[in-house]
């Protein structure tokens, strides 16, 4: 049963004209434009927001109307000025006049026409938007140089270069209340599981808010269910190719309008240990690449808890590894210096992202050569100290997946204070509290740390030694592709 329409479009230009001025808020709002026209004998009147509009591509439709005579829209009108009259590609038409206030706002330009019951819709918009650039945060030696930017249009056309694919598909959808947020979901209908994009479609189409004040930030916290979870259960890439390998693979892609990165359903915690750069080297190369990232992810979690255990205990260190220990405990407890440590790099951190570039470098050098130095200086802290965290921060660093060391810090942390409380007990006891919640731990189904739990040795494989690309002939299986071979 269709929706009967609140508030249809009239016969009568002036009804309609009086509705849309008073949702659209015309002279409230000094960048909303209400043109009225006459062409052909008829009352007609433009809507469009400035900035949105293209101001060349209008001008040229206004001169094609402006040269018809009232004989040639006699008859059937709609049909004529959608078929010969106005000359673009992305053209529709509307019945509900709400339904019209939602596109002006979007963007599109709507002509309406005295006598007509539908309105026209013109998809000549355009953003404001910076150029393709390659992401800060996933550079590569080698490779290409573009990324996603801040519209939704621009970066479905980037996956659709390298995704060709007559099956691909990119499912249209609005999130927010007030928003109207444009989002679309990317898949290759020929390979991703339809359950899985099935569930991601109506975990979207279930999101109630206002708006997407964050965008694909505000997207994630609804959909992936545990609020609390540090741990992140999808990938965010501003890379094309990055995205495109995961469509291939038999992922759904999710693109927000408004933020350069794109979200990557379902991902398993080895999807956040992988980088671009090791499938731009050699397989050898890349394989360790690889395995120096994961010994560096590894030590960024357990270093410190493991040395302060054996610092704190020192009978349990053989008489030949004594050295490992420390010389000079200082004043403060090993913990404190430890959480002092932990702050001060995320104070730091904090102050870089808000300093200017210009003097970065400059805030870098005082705190490397000024604060660390003095703090040694004074006992605040000990080289030993220093030392083994500078380690687990090149191991922060080096994790390619921001969500992903960040929440690595935070399970540093808790395993720093477990060991400081309870010992050797606590480091063991907190690493599997740590171990079993991973294991519990899924995304859309898809157990976290697959393919290590359950155990597959193939995919396993390919997770540890980065295989090389001609034996990589199947696809995921947790995934359920509906074609599993490359």
């Amino acid at each position: 049963m269709e929706q009967k329409i609140k508030h249809p479009v009239q016969a009568d230009i002036k009804e309609n004209i009086a509705y849309l001025k008073e949702s659209l808020g015309v002279g409230k709002s000094f960048d909303v434009i209400q043109l009225d026209v006459e062409y052909a004998e008829k009352e007609m009147s433009l809507f469009l927001i400035d900035g949105f509009a293209k101001d060349d591509l209008l001008h040229l439709i206004m001169k094609f109307l402006a040269k018809l005579k009232p004989e040639e829209l006699q008859g059937d009108t709609l049909n004529k000025l959608l078929r010969t009259y106005i000359p673009y590609v992305e053209v529709e038409t509307t019945e509900d006049l709400d339904d019209v206030t939602d596109k002006v706002l979007a963007g599109p330009t709507v002509l309406l026409v005295d006598g007509l019951t539908q309105a026209i819709v013109i998809d000549a918009r355009t953003y404001p938007v910076r150029g393709p650039e390659e992401p800060d945060t996933e550079r590569v030696v080698r490779g290409s140089r573009d990324g996603f930017v801040e519209t939704i249009v621009f970066n479905t056309a980037l996956t659709r270069r390298r995704v060709r694919d007559r099956t691909l598909r990119m499912e249209y959808m609005q999130v927010g209340r007030r928003s109207k947020t444009d989002i679309v979901i990317s898949y290759i209908e020929d390979i991703a599981d339809p359950k899985m994009v099935k569930e991601v479609k109506e975990s979207i189409a279930k999101i109630d808010t206002d708006g997407l004040p964050m965008a694909e930030k505000t997207i994630e916290e609804f959909i992936s269910g545990k609020h609390w979870n540090p741990f992140p259960t999808v990938r965010y890439t501003e890379r094309p190719d990055t995205a495109a390998v995961h469509l291939y693979e038999g992922h759904v892609c999710i693109f927000v309008d408004g933020s350069p990165s794109v979200t990557i359903t379902p991902t398993t915690y080895w999807h956040h240990m992988q980088h671009a750069e090791e499938y731009r080297n050699k397989p050898l190369v890349g394989a360790y690449l690889r395995m120096v990232r994961f010994i560096l992810i590894w030590a960024s979690i357990f270093l410190l808890p493991i040395w302060y255990l054996l610092a704190s205990h020192p009978e349990l260190l053989p008489e030949k590894f004594s050295y490992i220990g420390i010389n000079d405990p200082g004043q403060i407890p090993l913990i404190v210096q430890f959480l002092i440590i932990e702050i001060g790099l995320d104070g730091l951190r904090m102050a870089a992202i808000h300093t200017p570039t210009a003097l970065a470098t400059a805030l870098g050098l005082v705190a490397a050569l000024m604060i660390g130095q003095v703090a040694i200086e004074v006992g605040l802290l000990t080289n030993e100290v220093i030392l083994y965290f500078s380690v687990a921060a090149i191991g922060t660093f080096a994790t390619p997946s921001y969500e992903m060391s960040l929440a690595n810090r935070l399970a540093r942390l808790f395993l720093l204070i477990t060991t400081a409380l309870f010992g050797t007990f606590g480091l063991v006891v907190g690493t599997l509290f740590l171990f079993l919640y991973l294991v519990r731990m899924k995304s859309f189904g898809i157990p976290y740390l697959w393919p290590f739990i359950p155990f597959n040795y193939r995919a396993f494989r390919d997770v540890v030694l980065r295989a090389p690309m001609p034996l990589k002939n199947r696809r995921p299986q947790i995934l359920h592709p509906k074609d599993p071979d490359r």
